[in-house]
């Protein structure tokens, strides 16, 4: 089999893979510049990242490719609004935005000729986001890693949703192999998006004490945790993970990163200590089969391991 292009707006990805956002500082310049040179979509994920940072990874970015790098960034942000534009003024590609839903989004990407790409899970987001203009939607199932919004398979979300809009769906959540792709794309879909498998990559920003971690991790080790954010959201079980299983650990000192926040945890310090490597303190979220990884292994490996896969399916 041959996997189809896919265009969203004005951009034409060659391998119809979007690289998942993931924060904080997970995937920067780097992982996403990788993944846009073998064809696919790269996306820096900007949470948690002040303007400046954003600017100086787009620009890095650009400097290492010329493929479709874009940003991820969680709608619940407070700065969210002044990410967007910022990453617009630099000239991203496209806007991908979940951990909830902003109608303004559209019209800011709509005057520079962006696409807005919405994380959705339902058939009546997916239609609001094409109303409101979305160039494309990302259908966001169970098996996802971070903030959810569902508890339901995309596989059995893709099916209703494409034959609800016209624009471009992409299928995220549990996407590992070769099979999987060609599985998601047979239900309608036009892309896929994957975000552990990149995580758990050479190029990947995340400590080498995180992705040996990743390594480490079985099924029974994944765990759904209450988000400040007001989302559960899936992560790999350590002692931060029973902490805030058991009750709320106090907040320190509040940089008020988010538009609302339950103050259950500090989630933007949690993230930033496991990129950083405390994989006992930090919170280390994942997707759903982050036990199949077995290996770290290049960007360009990966995408030669899934062609293969992907050939190989009659």
């Amino acid at each position: 089999m041959k996997l189809p292009e896919l265009k969203i707006g004005p951009h034409v990805a060659k391998i119809p893979i979007i690289q998942g956002g993931m924060a904080i500082r997970i995937s920067t310049a780097r992982l996403a510049a990788a993944v846009a040179e073998q064809g696919g979509i790269g996306l820096i994920a900007a949470s948690g990242m002040t303007f400046d940072e954003l600017r100086y990874e787009i620009r890095l970015a650009r400097s290492l490719t010329k493929g479709i790098v874009g940003i991820n960034i969680m709608v619940a942000a407070r700065q969210f609004a002044g990410i967007v534009k910022t990453a617009i003024e630099e000239g991203i590609d496209l806007v991908v935005a979940g951990a909830g839903f902003s109608r303004d989004m559209f019209g800011i990407g709509k005057e520079s000729g962006t696409p807005i790409v919405p994380i959705v899970s339902s058939v009546k987001l997916a239609k609001i986001s094409q109303a409101l203009g979305a160039s494309a939607i990302i259908v966001e199932g169970k098996e996802a890693g971070g903030h959810l919004g569902t508890d339901q398979p995309m596989k059995t979300l893709i099916p209703d949703i494409k034959k609800a809009v016209k624009i471009p769906v992409i299928g995220a959540g549990g996407v590992m192999s070769g099979q999987d792709i060609v599985d998601v794309l047979k239900l309608g879909a036009d892309g896929v998006q994957m975000g552990t498998r990149f995580a758990a990559s050479e190029e990947s920003n995340a400590a080498p004490a995180l992705k040996e971690f990743y390594l480490k991790a079985k099924s029974e080790d994944v765990v759904l945790i209450k988000s400040p954010v007001g989302l559960p959201g899936r992560a790999v079980r350590n002692p931060f993970a029973e902490k805030i299983m058991g009750g709320a650990t106090p907040i320190d000192a509040c940089d008020a990163c988010l538009k609302h926040c339950a103050k259950n945890f500090c989630i933007i310090k949690a993230l930033i200590r496991a990129q950083q490597g405390d994989v006992e303190t930090g919170l280390v979220f994942t997707g759903e089969y982050i036990h199949k990884i077995e290996e770290i292994l290049s960007v360009k490996e990966i995408f030669a391991r899934l062609l293969n896969e992907v050939e190989a399916i009659n």
